[in-house]
């Protein structure tokens, strides 16, 4: 701050834990970000793979496995393609979840420090 322009606030040791919490919590939810983008792709391809099969009419289709395709019964793709959606479906659960937790931790700790702070400090993204 310059001068004139008032008193500045002392910055107290449990100013900086929330400044630093405040931190690891952004950093956290761009994570988060990048991990739910990956698991809606995911759910994509599994609902593609799923209306792919319906559109097969093979008893035996071929089925990634790793790094390697196997030939499985058709009965026993759809149902590990069912189960695979359904797990996918719950982690992207989980993490819209998650989001959700640090963004009211994030705006609680905004508020906490603007209370304080006001001006002198910047908790905004450009």
């Amino acid at each position: 701050m310059q001068k004139g322009e008032g008193s500045e606030a002392q910055v107290t040791w449990e100013d900086q834990q929330n400044i630093n919490k405040f931190g690891r919590l952004n950093n956290r939810f761009h994570e988060l970000e990048d991990e739910i983008k990956v698991a809606k792709e995911t759910n994509e391809n599994l609902e593609d793979a799923s209306n792919e099969l319906i559109l097969s009419d093979e008893d035996i289709v071929r089925f990634q496995i790793g790094e390697v395709f196997a030939h499985v019964p058709r009965e026993e793709v759809e149902s590990r393609l069912e189960k695979m959606k359904e797990d996918a479906s719950k982690e992207l659960e989980r993490l819209e979840e998650e989001k959700e937790s640090i963004l009211a931790q994030m705006a609680e700790l905004k508020k906490i420090l603007y209370g304080k702070f006001k001006d002198s400090i910047n908790l905004e993204e450009d």
